[in-house]
């Protein structure tokens, strides 16, 4: 993998993990317009460099929110932050019970499925537009909406159901305030992103590579630039109700993958 290459996986990575247009639909049309059967099995070493990057991406823009949870974590007392804090890993029950239940079904998803994405894609517009319209009633996160949250990241497992524009689109119905709907979709992905980082260092899946290490740091940079932009680019949309061209997007998206799969018939 050349550098050049590196960047542009960074940067797509860092784009598609904040905006609300599936990242995992946009991989699945790639790989069949490319008829790249390598793409499903690319360095995981570089998947982890990139999801990490844009974790520590989240964790930089929201640095003040993220410092308040942990100073108040460490009082050791039932607190606003012991509970903020509970509420994100309870969010994260529903995906996690997911993959670890239908991990083998779920990989057979992620094999060129057009006509899937395609519809996928069609779901995530329809959410995108009904959040869109739905009202602020500046409510804050509870326990059973965080939950409720959880189970739509745990949909979005699906590819062609966008993460962000499924859980930020299961807060607006759920009439939270629209920025801290945008700041609880973000952050409840870190521990998911750090846990399955943990995971594949603990079984081994990080096998020796010859990727250099400015391969890798060139991915990095991309994916943390592009993904501290898109998720503040994507704390504006959200709070100015105009989720609604992104449903467009995907809409577009979704006619172009389900064009290809009849046309490959």
């Amino acid at each position: 993998m050349d550098i050049l290459r590196a960047i542009i996986l960074g940067i797509v990575q860092g784009i598609t993990e904040f905006l609300p247009i599936s990242s995992s639909g946009h991989l699945e049309i790639a790989k069949f317009i490319l008829d790249d059967q390598s793409m499903a099995q690319d360095s995981l070493l570089m998947t982890v460099v990139l999801h990490a990057a844009t974790a520590l991406s989240t964790l930089v823009l929201f640095h003040k929110e993220v410092g308040q949870i942990l100073r108040g974590l460490f009082r050791f007392q039932w607190n606003e932050e012991t509970a903020y804090t509970v509420k994100i890993l309870l969010s994260m029950v529903p995906a996690v019970a997911v993959g670890l239940i239908f991990e083998d079904a779920i990989e057979m998803l992620f094999d060129r499925q057009l006509l899937l994405v395609g519809l996928m894609l069609i779901v995530t517009g329809i959410l995108l537009l009904y959040a869109d319209r739905a009202r602020d009633r500046h409510k804050s996160v509870s326990f059973g909406e965080a939950l409720g949250i959880g189970v739509a990241q745990a949909v979005a497992i699906l590819p062609g159901i966008s993460r962000s524009g499924a859980t930020i689109s299961a807060s607006l119905l759920f009439g939270i305030k629209r920025e801290d709907a945008a700041r609880f979709s973000f952050l409840m992905v870190v521990p998911l992103i750090l846990g399955k980082i943990g995971k594949d260092v603990m079984e081994g899946e990080l096998a020796a590579t010859n990727m250099s290490w400015i391969t890798l740091a060139a991915g990095f940079v991309a994916a943390f630039i592009t993904g501290y932009l898109a998720c503040k680019l994507m704390i504006r949309v959200v709070k100015r109700s105009k989720l609604r061209y992104f449903s467009i997007y995907c809409f577009g998206v979704a006619a172009i993958a389900i064009g290809l799969y009849w046309f490959m018939q």
